[in-house]
């Protein structure tokens, strides 16, 4: 019995290693590497109170609120070490934030942002993969970095920003 134990609890371990060997030669290669996750933004009904929130009950470093009349959007940054977390208020009445407010009155998550090395070339990718970007070039982001976000139905349900690292 003492062979057949370890037999038992060898094999889910050998296992695991072919298939993440099978994974990872299934990797095609790219002419552009995704990066590390810059931020999640949370679209906010109320500005004021969630940089309360973060800063006075849970001790963030926030940044002051920064106008993006681009976007329409009001960002603030809120500083996790690791990442951010970008807090999202509606700038005008045509702001996307406004009608996703307007579906999550008490705001939510609204897009990740992952970097990118080369955003031109991911951009000519993801066009040639059939991944839905949306808008034509890159537009200067909340870090003054060239930015698109790709289309959330092409993205498992998630708007995916790209950020120029």
């Amino acid at each position: 019995s003492g062979l057949l134990s370890r037999l038992q609890t060898s094999a889910p371990t050998e296992r695991t290693l072919s298939s993440s060997k099978s994974f990872s030669q299934n990797i095609p290669s790219c002419l552009w590497k995704l990066g590390r996750l810059n931020h999640v933004a949370i679209a906010v009904p109320d500005l004021e109170k969630a940089q309360s929130l973060y800063k006075d009950v849970l001790g963030a470093q926030v940044s002051e609120t920064v106008a993006l009349p681009e976007h329409g959007v009001y960002t603030v940054f809120v500083e996790l070490g690791n990442t951010k977390l970008e807090l999202l208020h509606p700038l005008g009445e045509k702001s996307p934030i406004a009608s996703f407010l307007q579906k999550n009155k008490t705001g939510g998550m609204h897009h990740i942002c992952i970097e990118v090395d080369d955003i031109k070339a991911a951009m000519t990718e993801l066009k040639k993969k059939k991944i839905r970007i949306l808008s034509e070039e890159p537009k200067i982001g909340a870090h003054g970095k060239p930015v698109i976000f790709l289309h959330p139905k092409d993205c498992h349900g998630v708007l995916v920003e790209l950020e120029q690292a």
